[in-house]
């Protein structure tokens, strides 16, 4: 289970969107997905029928709202001197992990976020290594300073796909390469650069990540 502080968002149960209901997703592999900033939970649900149907698929909305007048959720602030604050993207995985323990104690759990929603998978990861399967990190990045679970990852080396765009302005150049640095140390890495693509999510790189997710499936025997 996971630590949560009196800072600690809470996730809202009744704004998920399932892709199936509980009676026929007992005992399938979850896939949760996490929206990027100023975005809801409806953004990654429309990837749904695209992606393998073995897996039951919950898309959440991120606990905060941007500052107006942006629209939509976000998993932490990116605003300020408290921009892109580690200690704010642990605290969103760790609302994260703690809904996961609640909904789906007993089945195997991946990751799959775009943007915030990408850098809260890694870092939920981070936190839980025995809790995830493998993530999906979509135009997002890995979260400098070191947490507990480093040393764990690093030796278990846990499925993590990274795909990103040359033309993507979004993500500060330093996250980029410190990601980069990072993941091939600590993850058994499927990395994918896209020429030209931008802040978004190519036809190409949905037929990776689904290649990706049914190598994942065969591995839990799905």
């Amino acid at each position: 289970m996971s630590a949560e502080s009196p800072n600690t968002p809470v996730l809202d149960h009744d704004v998920v969107l399932w892709s199936a209901d509980e009676a026929t997703r007992t005992g399938r592999p979850l896939l949760v997905l996490l929206h990027g900033y100023g975005s809801h939970e409806g953004d990654l649900f429309g990837l749904v029928p695209s992606l393998p149907d073995a897996f039951a698929y919950a898309a959440v909305r991120a606990p905060l709202a941007p500052p107006f007048p942006t629209p939509g959720h976000s998993w932490y602030p990116i605003d300020g001197l408290d921009g892109r604050d580690p200690s704010h993207v642990t605290a969103a995985a760790s609302a994260l992990v703690s809904w996961i323990d609640r909904v789906a104690p007993d089945v195997p759990v991946g990751l799959l976020g775009f943007s915030q929603g990408g850098a809260v998978s890694l870092q939920a990861l981070r936190l839980q290594p025995e809790r995830f399967a493998f993530a999906v990190n979509l135009s997002g990045y890995v979260t400098p300073g070191d947490l507990p679970g480093d040393a764990t990852i690093a030796e278990s080396r846990p499925p993590v796909f990274w795909g990103r765009g040359t033309a993507d302005e979004v993500i500060p150049p330093a996250l980029i390469d410190h990601t980069t640095q990072w993941l091939p140390g600590h993850a058994d890495l499927s990395g994918r650069v896209y020429p030209g693509l931008t802040h978004s999510v190519s036809e190409q790189e949905m037929s990776d990540v689904r290649v990706f997710l049914e190598k994942q499936l065969e591995t839990l025997g799905g």
